[in-house]
Parts: structure tokens; C-alpha cells; sequence
């Protein structure tokens, strides 16, 4: 038992190995796991340099002033206004100026009011940032010079001259000859007058040319309506007074002496207009794109514009109103004063309008204007049915107050007014110049 006991009694190790089997293994596991620990700790503490070194260059990044392209990068789709240039990138383009960018803002109708969502005070100063960030990114793409600016040409002055010329030659030869050579003389001549009129029409500051829907397509296209319309009132200027008269007083029996009395005063009066309708519309588009080259603002533009427009057609009020009386002295017979110039005045804010692109007013008031005189006509003729006198009573008073012609006298001055109050809305918008088209 003494043997026993000095086996359990608690001694210091002599040896530097383990004491037995069971505290070998342990001893080997023991070490096994600090070996572990401390490459963890070791990967550990890398880990987190590392990460010291991101934030430090991070911090160091962002104390840095940021570059455009940096600050691009971050507005990203935050800017509202990188979002607007992109929407109208080719017309940001090819702008030389921002009132041609403001002017085509304008036009797909962006308004003051819409400006102010984009923290600018008006289309002006919104169409210079967007100017100035375009002109800093031009070696993206190539700025398009330019457009020369507009002058005289030859080919529609001479083509506005021609429908008078060849209206004065018919005229004179109605006058010389007699039976059936006058009515093939009349039936030549005035499909003569028709193709030099479309002629005129077609080239030079009387070409419609609608706005493009997209960038460098100009369609050139007048509303067929519009010719319809235009048509009637020319035709009620030649026979309309002859016609209601004969309807007032012997009904449809009287049409045939009317149409033999055909009155060619105003048709003379017209085409000669021809002339100085085409110069009056160019010296406002050019009169026009010299505000829209000096101007510094929209409001601006349409203040120095509205004076221009209002002085060609007083122009062309006066020119008419000195042909009417050359004709009736020339041809020793009445001309309606009223009724040519009034018309005149129709027809050239008409074609303004449309020439400008903007085809839809001028077709409906035509139309009304054509309505209100064959309603007119109508309304006389149909007084000779039984029991209808009642309808010639306002056709009546007014031709015994004013005569046959103030019936196109009345409806073509109302319709005159009412495309003028039109036109001085929508031809002094910037839109209605800023964009190019053939030269004039």
C-alpha cells in the first residue's frame, strides 16, 4: 500500500515529455489548435489592413474635386436636364445659337412653365445650359455650319410677275375678239393664269412648307381643302355678285345672262397681287430671322416680330388698294373695292400661315368664309320656292344697304380679321422661323 501511495502523491515531472499516453494526445491537440488560432489571427489582422487601405484611398477620392465626367457619372438619371438633351439630341446638335434650341423647345411645346420643373426661369435660360453643355461635349460630333443667310432670286420674282402678265394679256384679248374665238381665248388663258399661279406658289417666300415632325424633313404640301376653298372665292369674285342678283330677281332662269357678264377686274386685280404678296412674305421671313439671329430672348423675338407682320399686310393692303384703281380706270368698269382687297388679304394671310407650316386655320376659315356666301346664294334661291320668301330677308336687307358685294365683302373681311388675330400668335413664335427650309 506504501507503494500505492507514493504513486498518487503529486511530484514535479522530471522529463520534458509528456507524462503518459492520454497526456501526449492531449499535449498534441492542444498545439494543433494555437497553430490554428494564430494564422487566423494573423489573416485576421490582414483582412482589416486592408480594409484600413480601401477607406483611407476612398476618403482620399472623395476629398478630391470631382471631374465633368465624374459629376455625369453621379447625376446620372437625376439629371433632368442631361434627360432633356437626350430626348432632343439632333436638335441640340446641329443649334449654331440657344434661341434655335429655345425656338425648338418651343415648338414640341415646352413652355416657361415647363421650364421651371427644371429649375430654370424660362425656355431661354433652360436652352443655354443646354447650349453650354453641348458646345463643351462638340467633339462628340461635328456642329453643321450655318445656313447662308437668304436673298432675292430671280426665278420667283420673275414667277410671282408672270400670273399678272398672262392675266393682262387674256383680259386684252377678251376685250379685241368676239363668238368663239373669245370663249377659246378665255378657256386658254385662264388655265394659263391656273398653272403660273401654282408655279408662283411653289417656289420662292410663297412655298408652303410644312414644319418637320422630324429633323430634315421638310414635306411640301398644301391641304387640298384649302385649294378647294380658295377656288370657290375666286370663282364668287368673278360671277358671285351676277349670280345673287340674277337669284334675287329672276331666279335660276337669270344664271345664264350673269355668266355671260363676267366681271375680270378683280381676276386682274388678284394675279397682279401676286407680286407684291411674294415680296411682302419675304421681306417678313427675312425681316424675322434677323430678330431671331439679334434677339436674346422669346419674349423679345415676338415683340420686334409682331410690328414686321403687321407692316406687310398694311403693305400689301396699300399695293391692292392702288391696283384696284388702276384696273378700274384701265377697263372703264366697276371694281369692288372692298371685296378685292378684303379677299386679297384673305388669300396672303392664308398662304402666310401656310408657308409657315400652321395649314390647319387657314383651311377652316376658308371654308367658313366659301360657306357663309354659298349660303347665301342658296338661301336666294331657294326664296323662289312657295312659301320660302322668308329666307331672302337678311340677303335682302343686306344687298339693299350695302349691295351684292357686300355679302363676299362681310364674309371675307370677318375671315381676313380672324387669321390675322391667328397669325399674330402663331407666325411671331420663334418655332415658325428657327427651322430652315429652301431658301427664298
Amino acid at each position: 500500500m506504501s507503494e500505492l501511495g507514493e504513486l498518487d502523491r503529486p511530484g514535479t515531472p522530471d522529463s520534458p515529455g509528456a507524462w503518459d499516453d492520454h497526456s501526449e494526445e492531449w499535449l498534441m491537440g492542444t498545439a494543433e489548435t494555437d497553430v490554428q488560432d494564430t494564422e487566423s489571427n494573423v489573416r485576421g489582422a490582414q483582412t482589416e489592413a486592408e480594409a484600413d487601405v480601401r477607406d483611407a484611398e476612398t476618403t482620399q477620392t472623395v476629398s478630391q474635386p470631382s471631374t465633368p465626367s465624374t459629376r455625369a457619372a453621379r447625376r446620372g438619371t437625376a439629371d433632368p436636364v442631361k434627360a432633356l438633351m437626350h430626348r432632343h439630341r439632333e436638335l441640340c446638335e446641329r443649334a449654331v445659337d440657344p434661341l434655335e434650341i429655345a425656338a425648338g423647345l418651343e415648338a414640341h411645346g415646352v413652355t416657361d412653365r415647363t421650364a421651371a420643373r427644371f429649375r430654370h426661369r424660362d425656355v431661354f435660360s433652360l436652352a443655354e445650359e443646354m447650349h453650354a453643355r453641348v458646345s463643351r461635349d462638340a467633339e462628340t460630333a461635328p456642329r453643321p455650319a450655318p445656313p447662308a443667310a437668304s436673298g432675292v432670286r430671280a426665278d420667283w420674282v420673275l414667277l410671282s410677275v408672270l400670273p399678272g402678265a398672262l392675266c393682262a394679256a387674256t383680259v386684252a384679248g377678251l376685250h379685241l375678239t368676239e363668238g368663239r374665238i373669245r370663249l377659246a381665248l378665255a378657256t386658254l388663258g385662264a388655265l394659263a393664269v391656273v398653272l403660273a399661279v401654282r408655279a408662283a406658289l411653289g417656289r420662292g417666300p410663297l412655298s408652303a412648307r410644312s414644319r418637320p415632325e422630324s429633323p430634315g424633313t421638310y414635306p411640301s404640301r398644301t391641304p387640298a381643302s384649302t385649294r378647294a376653298w380658295t377656288s370657290w372665292l375666286l370663282a364668287y369674285a368673278l360671277l358671285g355678285d351676277g349670280l345673287l342678283t340674277a337669284a334675287l330677281t329672276d331666279g335660276p332662269d337669270g344664271f345664264p345672262a350673269a355668266l355671260r357678264e363676267l366681271s375680270t377686274g378683280p381676276a386682274l386685280v388678284l394675279t397682279l397681287s401676286c407680286a407684291p404678296a411674294a415680296w411682302c412674305a419675304h421681306l417678313f421671313a427675312a425681316g424675322a430671322r434677323r430678330k431671331l439671329a439679334a434677339s436674346r430672348g422669346l419674349a423679345d423675338f415676338t415683340a420686334a416680330v409682331k410690328p414686321l407682320l403687321l407692316g406687310a399686310v398694311a403693305l400689301f393692303l396699300c399695293v391692292s388698294s392702288v391696283l384696284v384703281a388702276l384696273c378700274a380706270t384701265v377697263l372703264h368698269e366697276p371694281v369692288a373695292y372692298t371685296t378685292t382687297v378684303t379677299l386679297g388679304a384673305l388669300l396672303l394671310l392664308a398662304r402666310l400661315l401656310t408657308t409657315h407650316g400652321f395649314t390647319h386655320a387657314p383651311a377652316v376659315v376658308l371654308g367658313a368664309a366659301a360657306a357663309a356666301e354659298a349660303t347665301t346664294l342658296a338661301a336666294a334661291l331657294a326664296s323662289r320656292l312657295p312659301g320660302c320668301a322668308f329666307l331672302a330677308a337678311p340677303v335682302d336687307a343686306v344687298v339693299a344697304a350695302c349691295g351684292p358685294a357686300g355679302i363676299p365683302a362681310a364674309a371675307c373681311g370677318v375671315a381676313a380679321l380672324l387669321l390675322l388675330l391667328h397669325a399674330t400668335r402663331s407666325l411671331t413664335r420663334a418655332s415658325a422661323h428657327a427651322i430652315p427650309g429652301e431658301p427664298v
